[in-house]
């Protein structure tokens, strides 16, 4: 079983330009508590490193691209994040890194619960120790 969930946000819009439309428990498969948005992120740095015991997320380039590894502790699956209109979910228990940013990516991210860094599983060896 492929641990990538993709979403796919049909694109709206006419001869002006295209819309996508992010609402919460249609588009977005929970409730949205946080909003964040990664940019500028300098040429060879990569971010991520953790996974989160009960939050939800959904991350989706709204321009440019970046690499994304998902690792439920047993499976790692790279995938690549460059198209507005696609997402991921990271349900609990995923870790996860972004890599590749390109010099334009903007990274969105939509959360289910507002920050809490006890939900934060920052170590690999302790994420792995849980997940097995």
């Amino acid at each position: 079983m492929s641990l990538v969930q993709w979403i796919n946000f049909p694109p709206l819009g006419d001869d002006r330009g295209a819309l996508v439309v992010l609402e919460a428990e249609k588009t977005i498969p929970f409730p949205v508590k946080r909003v964040y948005y990664l940019f500028g992120t300098k040429e060879g740095v990569a971010r991520g490193f953790h996974a989160h015991k009960k939050l939800w997320q959904v991350a989706v380039c709204v321009t440019g691209k970046c690499r994304m590894v998902l690792d439920d502790g047993k499976t790692k699956e790279v995938v690549w994040l460059d198209k507005p209109t696609k997402g991921i979910a990271l349900p609990p228990m995923i870790w996860h890194e972004m890599h590749d940013f390109s010099p334009d990516c903007v990274l969105l991210v939509l959360a289910s619960e507002h920050y809490d860094e006890n939900d934060y599983v920052r170590n690999y060896d302790d994420f792995l120790k849980s997940v097995k």
